[in-house]
């Protein structure tokens, strides 16, 4: 049986006791079960939870930072990828616009 990495260091030396893992080499300890439930999740202007792959309208003029081009309301785009941790959570294709990062606050489930 394979263990996924140490989450803090990405330690391969990872073990098991009981239901936890173990890092020997920072001493990191967690349940992987509970890493599942706590999955980073992205949630479009009404709520509904968004994934790589569908498509949303723009709720709002957005202007572009560094050029002079105005993404219209109702915009489409489709979700190439989801990023964590940043500004922009979205990574879209936009009709008309080529790809760029959109903020999820500012878009809904089409």
């Amino acid at each position: 049986m394979s263990l996924p990495p140490c989450p803090n260091c990405q330690s391969e030396y990872v073990y098991q006791d009981q239901e936890l893992l173990i890092c020997p080499e920072c001493a990191h300890e967690w349940n992987p079960s509970e890493e599942l439930e706590n999955a980073f999740t992205v949630k479009d202007a009404n709520g509904a939870v968004l994934q790589e792959g569908d498509k949303v309208t723009l709720i709002k003029d957005l202007k572009v930072k560094g050029s002079s081009i105005v993404l219209k309301i109702g915009t489409k785009a489709l979700i190439r990828r989801i990023v964590e941790g940043k500004d922009h959570q979205l990574d879209c294709k936009l009709d008309g616009a080529g790809e760029m990062m959109v903020t999820a606050k500012f878009v809904k489930k089409a």
